[in-house]
Order: structure tokens, then C-alpha cells, then sequence
């Protein structure tokens, strides 16, 4: 069932809305998957030995069918590995009848313990192999359709001009880089993107440069993934601007996120209601993370807002 349900959310994951894809990390879900089956493993090889049938003649068959006593010699005539059956020796004149064969308590123990340990490592190695088969299948859906899908040139141009954006709001120039290693930022990392405070340049997932790209270039809004690589963006720039504190950096970041979506193709109402919702939003994301949560002070007329003679905020 564990698998099935793997399976159906990976499909889920790769067809389904792309707020799923923006909200959950598929490397987190395999990670997952993958303890999960060691889990099962390792329980199984330290679970107790199942107790052996007894095969052999019950009393109530020994009254029926005539066996004397229980020490009657019996031969075992077995159907492939599973099954094994108590019957009598047919003599005839060409011998015994049967591929029956005598087994000991030893021997029976021991074939008893190869499939305790057969088993599970089977049912492990299936669950690798249905984990290989989805990773490769999200490689090949990522590898045609996400940010690796563009070509060099392509990629560079969109990285130079998210480079140019970002400069307007550190106030110098700055590179972004799409960080396609994961080396940086990522679902390990848990960050969309790193910069070091007055730095001169910051790490973007891929996931965010593709968002940005298609907004940019192909004037595709996909609404969540949009506004979040907006956010992103911005909240690193400002981070290279000087700003350390994670929740001022991220409440100016939703106020210069406006212009910045303005600039690459929004218009003002939906760029503006992009931000308005970020910051709805915040209270959610900084739950595990409370020091991205905005300050009381990320408001209309706050001291953190940035244009104190607009009544418009973000």
C-alpha cells in the first residue's frame, strides 16, 4: 500500500497542480520513501521466525485413517517451495511413488530461515526498484520541461537579467546563479535561495529561475510559483544590500517585489496582489522558521515601510 501510494502522489506530483509542485519538495518524498523501506527491511529481518506448521498426521487423522503410533515413518511430498504435505509411501513394483523427500527438524529450520531473510530482502529490492523507476521518470519530466530544459544561451541571458534586477535593489551590481547542482539551496538546504549579507552574489533554485524565466520571457504567470520567485528574488537582494534580519529582509522583499514583477511583464494589480498575498502567507511558512516571520511593523505607515507617503501596501 505504501508503494501504491508513492506512486499515486509522484503522478499526482508531476500532473497535478503546479502549487504541489511548488509546495513540496519530490526529493523530500523519495528520502522519505527510501527510510520507510529501510524501516520495513530491517523490522522483517528482526522479526521472530514464523512457527512451523506441523504437517504431520493429527490425532483425529491417525483415528480415521489407521497410523499406529506418531513415530511412523512419513515422507513429505512437497509442491515447489511453499507447500508441504504428510503422505504414506506407495510401494508398488516399480518402487515408491512420489518426489517426496524426508526432511529434519534441521533441515526444515534452516529452509525456514533462508525465506525469513529471502523475503523481505525481495520485497526491499522491489521497493527500490519502484523508487529508481519514479526518479528516473521526474529526471526525464525536469530534463524536457524545467530550467535544465533550456538551452545555455538561454539560460545565461535569463540569469543575466536576473542579475540586473536584483542590482537595481541591492543598490550595486550582483550575479544570481540557478544553483542546478543543488550544491547550495535546495530541498536539503531547505531554501529557495542563499545569499551572504552584503555579498555580491546569490544561489536561486532552479524551480525559481524557471518561474521567473517564463514570466519574463514567455509572459507565463503560473500564479503561486510566480509570486514565490518574485519574493525569492528580491528578499536575496536585499540580503546583499546589508539587511541580516530574515524578517525585515523578507518585508522589504514583498514591497520591492511589486516593481521588480512590474518590470518583468505584471501589471500593477497583479503584481501587487502577488505581494499582498507573500505576505498572507508568511505567518504559514515561518511556523518551522520563525525568524522569516514579518515584524507588526510590516504595514501601511510602519517602520518598516518602505514608501510612508503611499497608502498602497506591499
Amino acid at each position: 500500500m505504501v508503494r501504491i501510494a508513492l506512486v499515486v502522489f509522484v503522478l499526482v506530483w508531476i500532473f497535478g497542480p503546479r502549487e504541489l509542485r511548488s509546495a513540496v519538495p519530490i526529493l523530500l518524498v523519495f528520502l522519505v520513501a527510501l527510510g520507510l523501506e529501510l524501516h520495513f527491511l530491517v523490522s522483517a529481518l528482526r522479526a521472530a521466525p514464523g512457527r512451523r506448521p506441523d504437517r504431520r498426521p493429527q490425532a483425529v487423522d491417525r483415528d480415521r485413517f489407521g497410523y499406529e503410533t506418531e513415530t511412523d515413518d512419513l515422507l513429505l511430498v512437497r509442491d515447489g517451495d511453499d507447500e508441504a504435505w504428510p503422505a504414506l509411501p506407495q510401494e508398488t513394483d516399480e518402487g515408491v511413488v512420489g518426489d517426496g523427500v524426508e526432511l529434519s527438524e534441521t533441515s526444515a529450520a534452516s529452509h525456514l530461515e533462508r525465506r525469513a531473510f529471502a523475503r523481505p530482502l525481495r520485497r526491499f529490492l522491489l521497493g527500490l526498484g519502484v523508487i529508481a523507476a519514479l526518479l528516473g521518470a521526474i529526471w526525464l519530466v525536469e530534463s524536457r520541461t524545467g530550467w535544465d530544459s533550456l538551452g545555455t544561451e538561454t539560460r545565461v541571458e535569463a540569469s543575466a537579467l536576473f542579475a540586473d534586477e536584483a542590482s537595481r535593489i541591492a543598490g550595486k551590481p550582483v550575479t544570481i546563479y540557478c544553483d542546478e547542482s543543488g550544491d547550495f539551496v535546495g530541498a536539503v538546504q531547505h531554501a529557495d535561495g542563499v545569499a551572504i549579507v552584503g555579498g555580491d552574489h546569490a544561489y536561486l533554485t532552479p524551480e525559481r529561475c524557471l518561474a521567473l524565466y517564463r514570466l519574463a520571457f514567455d509572459d507565463e504567470v503560473r500564479w503561486s510559483q510566480t509570486a514565490r520567485a518574485l519574493a525569492v528574488l528580491a528578499h536575496e537582494a536585499w540580503h546583499l544590500r546589508g539587511v541580516g534580519d530574515e524578517g525585515t529582509t523578507e518585508c522589504y522583499a514583498l514591497q520591492s517585489g511589486v516593481e521588480l514583477g512590474r518590470r518583468l511583464g505584471l501589471s500593477d494589480d497583479t503584481a501587487q496582489r502577488m505581494m499582498r498575498q507573500q505576505l498572507t502567507e508568511n505567518a504559514l511558512r515561518a511556523r518551522g522558521s520563525f525568524e522569516y516571520l514579518v515584524s507588526p511593523e510590516c504595514r501601511d505607515g510602519g517602520r518598516l515601510d518602505l514608501d510612508p507617503g503611499s497608502s498602497r501596501f506591499p
